[in-house]
């Protein structure tokens, strides 16, 4: 995956949690995208779990329950600090 995929995905996300993608043909050109690429885009994200609708009355994409979608990295160490940590709440430590 790209720079420019990952900031497409960023892009999609937040018109879709604002509800102002549009047609599917008036996103492609917020994105500078074909239209089949959108089409692409979207089943990615729903590859990924994204309960992504579109709302015919608001000519829209949306979300069907609250969430945004999410690419990072995390630190494997920073992982089990968090944990350690955490169990020695647990332990009185």
């Amino acid at each position: 995956m790209t720079t420019d995929t990952l900031q497409r995905l960023q892009r999609i996300d937040h018109l879709i949690q604002t509800k102002a993608t549009g047609t599917p043909s008036n996103l492609a050109d917020k994105i500078g995208i074909s239209e089949r690429c959108v089409y692409k885009y979207l089943n990615l994200m729903k590859d990924f779990g994204a309960p992504i609708k579109f709302s015919n009355a608001r000519q829209s994409y949306y979300y069907d329950e609250e969430g945004y979608f999410k690419i990072s990295f995390r630190f494997k160490r920073r992982i089990m600090e968090m944990m350690i940590a955490g169990m020695g709440y647990f332990l009185g430590v």
